[in-house]
């Protein structure tokens, strides 16, 4: 940023352009005498658009520092490790340590040294590949970081100094008191315990039951049922999956299962009405299939939950309270499991 002034002072006038916030004492200053204003002005355009081009020039050498990976360990550590860390890292790829991200995915390399089009990191975090990383988004990581990935990648990703550097992973953050929970608290645990096969192409091939949690979107969709009611945890397929009420438990490479705390995360998440990362709760899909199993109880209980059981529901092979079921309905308005069919199992 440039200030540019015209003085004059004992009938001499000169012009001076001075840096605003550039390096102490460098400026540039033309003393011009007897320079009528006509020829004042002229000089001075054509000293701005000197300037310009310096200002351009500049701004290029800036961003032609290569990036190193150290300088892309802060954003490593505060987006990505939190879920491609140690054994159960998301499809075996590690980005906490450079020799982690050399080393590749399950899959093979993530990135080729000088083409970052060819890069699978980049394309991930740049949404070309789907699911687009990382999967806590949005937000996604920014243009300029994205740029800073580009360039390290472009300069055949050089390791700068990690001596004092290390993505390490972050605690899982909760919500302060009185803080209402989002996606972006859950996210993390279905990233390192779920997404690794409910995704395309995931470690069973295509996503089981085409259910993919490697998004918010996908998570709360109802495409062929709803796995995650809004406000209602005993009625949401997802929670009973992980709770072992209904089986097979999940996750499927169990045990161990989720923890308690990890369940108890995602119930309240569902109970506070599965909210987006933006803290905008979701809206009931009313209408929705849903496909419930547990074991029934008196009164056309599901393990606590209330089923709505008509003269239309149909009924088969006898089902008696303490009878693990199987219940097909769809979803009303209020959240409540309208059940069209109820079978023992």
């Amino acid at each position: 940023m440039w200030i540019v002034g015209i003085k004059r002072a004992r009938c001499l006038e000169f012009i001076y352009i001075a840096p605003l916030v550039s390096r102490p004492g460098k400026y540039i200053r033309v003393w011009l005498e007897q320079f009528n204003m006509a020829a004042s002005f002229q000089l001075l355009w054509h000293m701005l658009i000197l300037l310009l081009v310096i200002s351009i020039q500049e701004a290029r050498s800036e961003t032609s520092v290569n990036s190193t990976y150290a300088d892309l360990v802060p954003i490593l550590t505060q987006r990505c490790v939190i879920c491609h860390t140690g054994a159960v890292a998301p499809a075996g790829l590690r980005l906490d340590g450079y020799e982690a991200i050399m080393h590749g995915s399950a899959k093979g390399p993530v990135v080729k040294a000088g083409d970052p089009s060819a890069s699978e990191l980049i394309r991930r975090i740049k949404g070309t590949s789907q699911p687009r990383m990382p999967m806590t988004g949005p937000p996604f990581l920014s243009d300029k970081e994205i740029a800073m990935f580009e360039n390290w990648v472009a300069s055949s990703m050089p390791k700068g100094d990690v001596a004092s550097t290390a993505a390490t992973k972050s605690v899982t953050p909760r919500p302060a008191r009185g803080e209402p929970l989002t996606y972006q608290h859950v996210a993390p645990i279905l990233a390192t315990r779920c997404a690794k096969c409910h995704t395309d192409n995931g470690l069973m091939g295509p996503a089981p039951e085409g259910y993919r949690l490697t998004s918010y979107e996908f998570t709360l969709s109802s495409a062929d049922r709803l796995r995650v009611v809004p406000g209602k945890p005993n009625a949401s397929e997802l929670i009973r999956r992980i709770r072992g009420q209904a089986r097979p438990r999940m996750p499927f490479d169990g045990p161990p299962y989720l923890t308690n705390d990890e369940i108890r995360l995602i119930e309240d998440w569902i109970a506070q009405g599965a909210r987006d990362a933006a803290g905008n709760v979701a809206s009931i899909s009313t209408g929705a299939a849903v496909r419930l199993h547990g074991i029934l109880g008196s009164g056309w209980q599901l393990d606590g939950l209330e089923l709505v059981v008509t003269r239309r529901t149909r009924i088969d092979k006898a089902p008696a309270p303490g009878d693990y079921v199987q219940v097909r309905g769809y979803v009303d308005e209020t959240g409540r499991v309208r059940v069209e069919r109820l079978r023992r199992r």
